[in-house]
C-alpha cells in the first residue's frame, strides 16, 4: 500500500528502514504524525517508526544513525539524505514536574507503546502491509474530527501538561473538536502548565498563528482560560475578537503581522508589546518586526487621526514615504495589511486611503540612504562644511526628496538641491 502524501524519496526510503528491521526479526511500524496526516490527506513532512528493537541494535543494523535522544528509546536513522526517528517500544515512568518522565523501559508490545501517546488520532501505527493497529479508536476519531484524549485525560494531561496547549493546537489546525471528557480534563489539569518552560509554550501558539484558522486557537485559549497558568501569561482573553475577524486572511508566511494584529487587537502598545514578547522567548529580530508595526500604527495615529479628514495632498504623501522611510518597507507593508483585514468601522484609515499609500509606497525611487549617488564627503566637499548634525539631517532630507520623485538622483541633481536647502537656511 503506497503513501499518497509523503514525498516519493521519503516514503521509499521509510519503507527500506522499515523492512530491513522486519528482515532481521523484528517488529517495525510507521506510527503518529505521518499516519494521521496520511489518514487526514494532509502532507506528510516526516516519517516516524517505532521498532521492537532496541536502540543499539538499530544503530547496528544502519551505517548512519545519530543517537538523538537514545535515553529514552530514539535513534535518528539517516536513508539517503531523509532523516527518520525510530524509537524503541517503551512505556514510561513517573513524570517529572508534569513534563518529562523520570525513566523509560523497553517494551515488546507495540500496544503498550501507544497507550502512552497523547492523542487517540497520534496513536495509530501503519504496517508495511497496510493494515492499521489502532486499540483506542484512532481512525473513528480522526473521520469524525474529534481531538480525543489516549484513556483517562487527568493522566495524559498530568503526565506533561503541554499537551492542553497541543490540543488546542490540534483543534485549532485540523478544524476538529475537542471530546468533553478530553476538555473537562485540560480544564481541571490547566494549573500543570507552570511547570511548562516558555519556549514549548511558544512554538506550540506559533503553529497555532501560523495554521488556516488561527482565531479558532484563540478563542480556545481564551475560553479555557489556559494560558493565564503559564509561568508569565501570553494571551490570557484580553483581545478584541472583532478587530481578529480578519485573522486568518493575512498569509502564514506573514506571521508576524499576524503577531502583530493580535497585540493590536489586545491594546498593546509598543512598549509594552516589546516587553511581553522578550518574556515570551521571542528572538529580538521577531520582536523587532512585531514591535515595527505597532510603532508605525502609533505613529499613523498621531499624524493622521487628530485630523478632521485626511486630504490625500502632496503632503500627504510625502509624510507617508518619510514614514516608509523611518520603518522599512516590509513594515509599512506589513502595518497595511493589518489595516486591510480590520473590520471597516474599525479602521483609522479610510480603505481609499491606504490604497494610495501602497501606490505610493510602490512609486519609491529609493529607500535607504545607500542608494543615494552622492555620499557625505561630497556633500561636505561641495557646502565646504565640516561634518556635524546637519549632514544627517542633509542626506535625510536627499533621500526623502528623491523618494518622493522630486529630485532626480543624480550628482549634479542633488549637489543642486543641498545648496537650495543650504541658501535657504542661511
Amino acid at each position: 500500500m503506497k503513501w499518497i502524501h509523503a514525498e516519493i524519496g521519503m516514503a521509499e526510503q521509510s519503507e527500506v528502514l522499515l523492512q530491513t528491521l522486519l528482515e532481521h526479526g523484528f517488529e517495525a511500524y510507521w506510527v503518529g504524525g505521518c499516519v494521521r496526516d496520511e489518514l487526514m490527506g494532509r502532507p506528510i513532512h516526516d516519517m516516524d517508526l517505532t521498532t521492537s528493537a532496541t536502540p543499539e541494535e538499530v544503530m547496528g543494523l544502519f551505517d548512519h544513525t545519530i543517537p538523538t535522544g537514545i535515553q529514552h528509546g530514539t535513534v535518528t536513522v539517516i536513508m539517503k539524505g531523509h532523516p527518520f526517528e525510530v524509537t524503541t517500544y517503551r512505556v514510561e515512568g513517573t513524570y517529572i514536574n508534569h513534563r518529562r518522565p523520570d525513566a523509560v523501559t523497553f517494551v515488546k508490545d507495540i500496544k503498550e507503546d501507544l497507550k502512552r501517546r497523547d492523542f487517540t488520532m497520534n496513536a495509530i501505527a501503519r504496517a508495511v502491509d497496510g493494515t492499521y493497529i489502532d486499540p483506542f479508536g484512532g481512525q473513528e476519531a480522526t473521520r469524525k474530527g474529534i481531538i480525543r484524549a489516549v484513556g483517562d485525560p487527568l493522566e495524559r494531561f498530568d503526565e506533561d501538561a503541554l499537551r492542553m496547549v497541543r490540543c488546542v493546537r490540534f483543534a485549532s489546525v485540523f478544524g476538529y473538536s475537542i471530546a468533553k471528557d478530553t476538555w473537562k480534563g485540560l480544564l481541571s489539569k490547566r494549573s500543570n502548565l507552570q511547570y511548562i518552560a516558555l519556549e514549548r509554550i511558544r512554538v506550540e501558539m506559533e503553529k497555532i498563528m501560523r495554521g488556516e484558522n488561527p482565531l479558532r486557537g484563540l478563542e480556545l485559549l481564551s475560553r479555557s482560560l489556559l494560558l493565564e497558568f503559564a509561568k508569565v501569561p501570553i494571551l490570557c482573553s484580553r483581545f478584541d475578537r472583532e478587530l481578529l475577524t480578519g485573522l486568518h486572511i493575512l498569509s502564514s508566511e506573514t506571521c508576524n503581522v499576524r503577531w502583530g494584529l493580535l497585540l493590536y487587537a489586545g491594546n498593546f502598545t509598543s512598549s509594552e508589546a516589546g516587553t511581553n514578547l522578550r518574556k515570551w522567548t521571542f528572538s529580538n529580530q521577531e520582536k523587532d518586526d512585531i514591535c515595527g508595526l505597532l510603532r508605525l500604527d502609533e505613529q499613523v495615529r498621531k499624524e493622521y487621526v487628530a485630523r478632521e479628514s485626511v486630504d490625500c495632498d502632496e503632503r500627504l504623501r510625502q509624510s507617508w514615504i518619510s514614514l516608509v522611510l523611518s520603518f522599512g518597507v516590509a513594515t509599512a507593508d506589513g502595518w497595511l495589511m493589518m489595516q486591510r483585514v480590520l473590520p471597516e468601522h474599525r479602521r483609522i484609515i479610510p480603505v481609499q486611503v491606504l490604497d494610495l499609500f501602497a501606490t505610493w509606497g510602490s512609486q519609491m525611487r529609493v529607500h535607504h540612504l545607500k542608494g543615494l549617488n552622492v555620499s557625505g564627503d561630497e556633500i561636505m566637499q561641495a557646502l565646504k562644511r565640516p561634518a556635524g548634525p546637519w549632514l544627517s539631517e542633509m542626506l535625510q532630507h536627499l533621500l526623502l526628496v528623491v523618494a518622493a520623485g522630486i529630485v532626480e538622483n543624480d550628482k549634479d541633481s542633488l549637489i543642486d538641491e543641498m545648496k537650495r536647502v543650504s541658501t535657504s537656511h542661511g
